[in-house]
């Protein structure tokens, strides 16, 4: 058997740090939309990303990439989100094989509604603890880490 290679003390204390981020991180910023909105932050990056978009809406596929996610759990949460009268689903006109995504009135009420206390609170629990450079150097970050790593299928 070979034997491993180590993270060595610096890289075991940043990947700790990582793991405590991508673990505590998602569930604080959760909370607060739950709470104060009952929208998941999965519920709340599709409305988001479908009022941004040209004629609010987007191709499931290409929804489920912008929000990080995979088609089936894209669609569970799509899902919900047209139960609640936010989203509506439709085949696409041209290519009756794609779904398409579409935000309703009620759904970008919603989003405008959530928008200033879901900011506030990314801005409370993230921007305001970091200097500008150290915004910077997590952004390039994050992309660097994440460039080609593909969603979970579920």
């Amino acid at each position: 058997m070979v034997e491993p290679q180590w993270l060595n003390d610096d890289e075991r204390e940043a990947w700790l740090a990582l793991v405590a981020l991508m673990f505590k991180m998602p569930g604080t910023i959760e909370r607060q939309l739950v709470d104060d909105e009952d929208l998941s932050l999965a519920e709340y990056l599709v409305l988001a990303m479908l009022s941004e978009a040209p004629d609010r809406s987007h191709r499931m596929s290409d929804l489920a990439a912008a929000t990080f996610t995979g088609q089936s759990r894209l669609s569970r949460i799509v899902a919900r989100l047209e139960r609640h009268d936010y989203v509506r689903r439709s085949a696409n006109a041209q290519d009756r094989r794609v779904v398409v995504a579409q935000l309703t009135q009620d759904g970008f009420e919603k989003v405008r509604s959530a928008a200033p206390g879901h900011v506030a609170h990314v801005r409370e629990e993230i921007f305001d603890r970091l200097s500008a450079q150290q915004v910077e150097q997590i952004a390039r970050i994050a992309r660097d880490l994440t460039d080609g790593v593909e969603p979970p299928r579920v």
